[in-house]
C-alpha cells in the first residue's frame, strides 16, 4: 500500500541523532498538517522519532516496513503546539558512576545490538522501544540516570520516565559515544 506524503526525508544509513536532526531541520520546510515521510534502516528511528514527534507536538502516525526500510509518517502540527523540551535533570559521564554507586541505577536506552557491543558495567538495559512496557523493573524511589549514545534517546526516555511519576531521573551527557571509562561486553 502507498501512503501518499507530502514530502519525503532520505535517512538510510544514518544512525542516531541524525534521523532526528535531518527531521527537524525537514519540518520547516512542511506546511502545517502535511505529512513528511522519513525513510530510514536504524531500528532505533522507529522509538526516537515516534518519541520526538509527541515530545515537540506532532502527530507520529504510524510506520511502515519495506525490503529492510522503515517508512515513517508524521503530521507536522502547527507551530504554537509544541516547542522541544530538554529534560532539566542531567548529569555528565564522568558523575555517572559515583552517582550510581550509592544506590542509584544506570539505564542504557540503546538498542540491544550497541549495548551487547560496549556498555557501562552494571547497567540496565531496556531500548527506548521497550520503555513503556517495562517500568515495572524500575523502581520508583530509586535514582535512575539514563544513557543512550549522544544524549537524544537518553533525553526523550527520561522525559518519558518522569511523566510516568518517576521523579529522579537524570539524563547522562553526553552520552556513550563519549565515554571514556570501562565497558563490558555481552560475548557471545
Amino acid at each position: 500500500m502507498q501512503i501518499k506524503a507530502d514530502q519525503q526525508l532520505d535517512c538510510k544509513g544514518l544512525a542516531c541523532p541524525m534521523p532526528i536532526v535531518k527531521t527537524k531541520k525537514a519540518m520547516n520546510e512542511v506546511e502545517d498538517g502535511q505529512v513528511i515521510e522519513i525513510q530510514a534502516t536504524d531500528k532505533g528511528s522507529i522509538a526516537d522519532l515516534k518519541a520526538w514527534s509527541e515530545g515537540v507536538g506532532h502527530q507520529y502516525l504510524g510506520t511502515i516496513q519495506e525490503n529492510g526500510v522503515i517508512l515513517h509518517y508524521i503530521r507536522k502540527s502547527s507551530h504554537d503546539t509544541g516547542e522541544e523540551k530538554k529534560f532539566e535533570n542531567t548529569i555528565m559521564n564522568d558523575e555517572v558512576i559515583d552517582r550510581a554507586s550509592k544506590g542509584g541505577i544506570i539505564l542504557d536506552v540503546r538498542e540491544e545490538a550497541e549495548y551487547a557491543f560496549g556498555h557501562i558495567e552494571g547497567s540496565k538495559s531496556i531500548p527506548m522501544g521497550e520503555l513503556e512496557d517495562r517500568l515495572d523493573e524500575l523502581n520508583k524511589d530509586q535514582e535512575i540516570y539514563v544513557i543512550c549514545r549522544t544524549g537524544t534517546r537518553s533525553d526523550l526516555a527520561a522525559s518519558k520516565l518522569s511523566d510516568k511519576g518517576f521523579t529522579k531521573v537524570y539524563n547522562v551527557l553526553p552520552g556513550m559515544a563519549s565515554w571514556q571509562g570501562e565497558i563490558s561486553r555481552i560475548d557471545g
